[in-house]
């Protein structure tokens, strides 16, 4: 193979080399996986973050982001009436992800996905009765329904999972791009003590988040 003949051919593979900076935002619907199974609806919350991607190779790069996510679980009392209790956690994420993409330089369409780490920096619970004294309604006793929960302390409040996205992303004058991706997230760490004699053997955080983002090429 000629000298030109080698150039054209690296020329093609490395023809998508850039690296962008950004940041996004949008909304996260989350809840928490518990065994023994608690009641839940999904609760919402707020995402926010910067991001940095470097594409080494056509059709494959990789993603950094630093986010900040509000997720937790919103309580369903069917077919009690009237009650209401949300407790909702705020963690720093670190997200490590494969970005594989297909499409021209204009629009495309990626896949994201690999590991994320995560620290709480705080909680927030919302309730419209006492649920610290919750063993004393009565009508709450006499539902048979766990609530343990309501008040059960935060064991581990590092959290580390697998994140999964895809979206579609639109370019304008080479430097400016728009993205829109939904991702959902599985944590593979209880938030709570699973001790035999603990009241959960298992409480891991699911969400799933859509945001907008925005990227400048810099390279």
């Amino acid at each position: 193979m000629t000298a030109t003949a080698l150039t054209a051919v690296a020329a093609d593979i490395f023809s998508d080399h850039n690296i962008s900076v950004g940041a996004k935002g949008g909304m996260s619907l989350s809840r928490v996986k518990f065994q023994s199974s608690v009641p839940q609806k999904m609760i919402s919350g707020m995402v926010v973050g910067v991001t940095a991607r470097y594409i080494e190779e056509k059709h494959f790069g990789l993603i950094v982001e630093f986010n900040l996510e509000q997720r937790g679980w919103n309580e369903n009392f069917a077919p009690l009436e009237g009650y209401s209790y949300k407790r909702q956690f705020t963690y720093l994420q670190l997200p490590l992800l494969t970005h594989i993409y297909f499409g021209s330089d204009k629009a495309r369409f990626f896949i994201n996905a690999g590991p994320e780490i995560g620290v709480m920096i705080g909680e927030k619970t919302t309730s419209n009765f006492d649920f610290e004294h919750a063993a004393e309604i009565e009508e709450i006793e006499s539902s048979y329904r766990k609530i343990e929960q309501f008040t059960l302390p935060v064991d581990r409040k590092f959290d580390y999972g697998i994140s999964v996205g895809m979206g579609v992303e639109l370019s304008f004058k080479g430097k400016h791009s728009f993205n829109l991706e939904g991702r959902f997230y599985y944590g593979l760490n209880d938030m709570f003590s699973n001790h035999k004699t603990d009241p959960f053997q298992g409480s891991s955080s699911m969400s799933v988040m859509i945001t907008l983002g925005y990227n400048y090429r810099l390279k």
